[in-house]
């Protein structure tokens, strides 16, 4: 089982043991809002046109409606459990893993840290946090493109052959923010959750500021 599989039958899990209610991260979503979400990304292709661009956010909004109010929550979950249709997209062998990873992994986090007492970080197997810097190579640029400081990612406790810490210039810019952390943490932050990342920020505090006020990308 990949981790992404791993990532969505916990998430399922999770669903149904918080009930519908449950808080999340995702500003004003519970976790039938984030159930809704999951399967329309998957499935409804025209719904899912709302993840992606913003002025189509209303209409995504109203698709998540027609889809809480057409499937029992309980169902709901089992069909994210379950996967995506034969017809989709996610379906073709490969994509899941580079497509379902980290969309997992973070909305997994969101229901974990959501509301009033947040659960701790998991201990994630360092090829998972290994594959997650990896990734973060890939999209660190584009995460915190809206940042209005620069931002240097250094991953806690690696260092490379020079023996210097292993980072990734993520934003160009002055000030620069470093922060500090397990991949698994940094992606939080990169994905916008700059509240529930458990990392350490290094720079001016008027800078550190300005990193927690920019809109990442989520």
């Amino acid at each position: 089982m990949t981790f992404a599989q791993s990532e969505r039958a916990e998430l399922a899990d999770l669903f149904d043991q918080v009930g519908p209610e449950a808080p999340t991260l995702c500003e004003g979503w519970t976790a039938h809002d984030l159930a809704a979400h999951l399967w329309i990304r998957e499935t409804d292709p025209v719904g899912a046109g709302g993840i992606v661009a913003r002025p189509l956010a209303g209409f995504l909004e109203r698709r998540m409606a027609e889809t809480k109010a057409r499937w029992p929550y309980e169902e709901l979950v089992d069909k994210v459990r379950n996967g995506p249709a034969r017809f989709s997209v996610f379906a073709i062998p490969g994509v899941d893993e580079g497509a379902n990873t980290i969309e997992y992994f973070v909305h997994h986090e969101d229901v974990r840290r959501g509301g009033g007492e947040p659960q701790p970080p998991r201990e994630l197997p360092e090829d998972v946090e290994g594959w997650l810097w990896r990734r973060l190579k890939l999209l660190a640029r584009a995460q915190f493109r809206r940042s209005k400081v620069g931002v240097v990612l250094e991953r806690e406790g690696a260092v490379g052959a020079d023996g210097e810490p292993e980072t990734i210039r993520a934003a160009p810019g002055t000030p620069i923010v470093t922060a500090v952390g397990r991949p698994s943490e940094l992606t939080l932050l990169a994905y916008g959750r700059t509240e529930a990342a458990r990392v350490r920020l290094v720079g001016e505090p008027e800078a550190v500021e300005q990193l927690l006020g920019s809109e990442l990308s989520e």
